[in-house]
């Protein structure tokens, strides 16, 4: 069972396409315009009726995205992916939300209302827009705070029994009841925009979320009286921790955070880091390295280099052993580097306009 707060360090991806219906999403690229490079590197995966949201792009028609958050660390690399996702949507006719869990962060994590809001503003919605997300273009929300969702969700509570809940999300008689409410509130975040205009909403999300998105289109496509359309949904794989296993914001030594300042520490982290090279550089030379097993690799393909052809490049020096981890290693410090300082530079502006979107 994957659930949004128990998911294992490897995830069989084929296996949960094929046991919740997922689809590759590859199989649509041909009809995008311009797909979104994640999904051009296969890290963006899978999808629940993403025709829906093509035929919008193509034909320039309003669509809603939705993106929650539950601040519960520092925000890091891996969470970037989400941003990177918006920023690539925020282009098109499309109204951006941005609920910020914490009524789940309560409930689920047992963190108190301030200090959920001090991570929301402080970490992540100051980076989102120092990333290049348009504060105009979006509507962040705390859930506790939120009128309209909360109502939603309790009349959208009696669309659901606790048996179908303990079979999605593994619930037990130990369970707060609160906790058992987080997700009807999540499927509110994700049905109440339509209660404004009835346009097609994307969810991007990590497989870890797919319960929330299978929860909320059955209740959509129950709870006739709103005439809900059912979101659609894009499924991206996980970032690999710097030592392998997952990037936690509760394992530092697993993440680069935004917030890092390139250092000597830093630099020792990405210099540990976990790669498919060798045991000996005698090997390496010989047999080549192993760039699909490799966390420096995996930071280039997700985040650093935007060039496909300098991507491969590289990719093919690895396998045929020109490449050295050293050498790799430490172009990928000076890259990290250079976006650390940029980012830097912006948040301080970033964080004035987050602390006015937040009140």
């Amino acid at each position: 069972m994957i659930t949004p707060w128990d998911v294992s360090d490897n995830v069989d991806y084929k296996k949960t396409m094929e046991n919740f219906g997922i689809k590759p999403i590859k199989d649509l690229l041909k009809d995008i315009e311009n797909p979104h490079y994640l999904m051009r590197r296969g890290i963006i995966f899978g999808h629940r009726d993403f025709e829906r949201i093509i035929k919008s792009m193509k034909e320039n028609k309003k669509f809603t995205v939705l993106s929650g958050m539950m601040p519960s660390g520092k925000m890091h690399f891996g969470h970037k992916m989400i941003v990177d996702q918006l920023l690539y949507y925020q282009n098109y006719n499309t109204e951006i939300y941005i609920p910020i869990a914490d009524l789940e962060a309560y409930w689920a994590r047992g963190m108190d209302f301030e200090t959920t809001k001090k991570l929301a503003v402080e970490e992540y919605i100051t980076n989102y827009i120092a990333l290049g997300l348009n504060p105009n273009k979006i509507n962040v929300y705390l859930q506790s705070k939120n009128e309209i969702v909360k109502d939603l969700a309790m009349k959208l509570s009696k669309r659901v029994n606790f048996s179908e809940m303990r079979a999605i999300y593994g619930f037990s008689g130990e369970t707060n009841m609160g906790h058992m409410l987080a997700p009807i509130v999540q499927v509110a975040d994700i049905l109440h925009p339509q209660l404004k205009e009835k346009t097609p909403v994307v969810v991007p999300v990590g497989i870890d979320q797919d319960p929330h998105l299978r929860l909320t289109r059955d209740i959509a496509n129950r709870a006739k009286e709103f005439k809900f359309i059912p979101p659609s949904s894009t499924y991206h794989r996980f970032m690999t921790g710097l030592l392998g296993g997952k990037m936690s914001s509760s394992k530092p030594e697993t993440a680069i955070f935004l917030s890092d300042k390139p250092s000597k520490s830093l630099r020792k982290k990405v210099m540990s880091c976990k790669t498919g090279g060798r045991e000996t550089l005698e090997e390496q030379k010989k047999l080549g390295g192993i760039p699909e097993e490799c966390v420096v690799y995996e930071l280039y393909v997700y985040h650093l280099i935007d060039d496909d052809k300098e991507l491969k490049e590289i990719y093919d020096k690895c396998k045929s052993g020109e490449l050295t981890c050293g050498q790799c290693k430490k172009s990928c410090y000076e890259k990290i580097t250079a976006f650390l300082n940029d980012l830097s530079e912006k948040r301080a502006c970033a964080k004035e306009i987050a602390e006015e979107i937040i009140k």
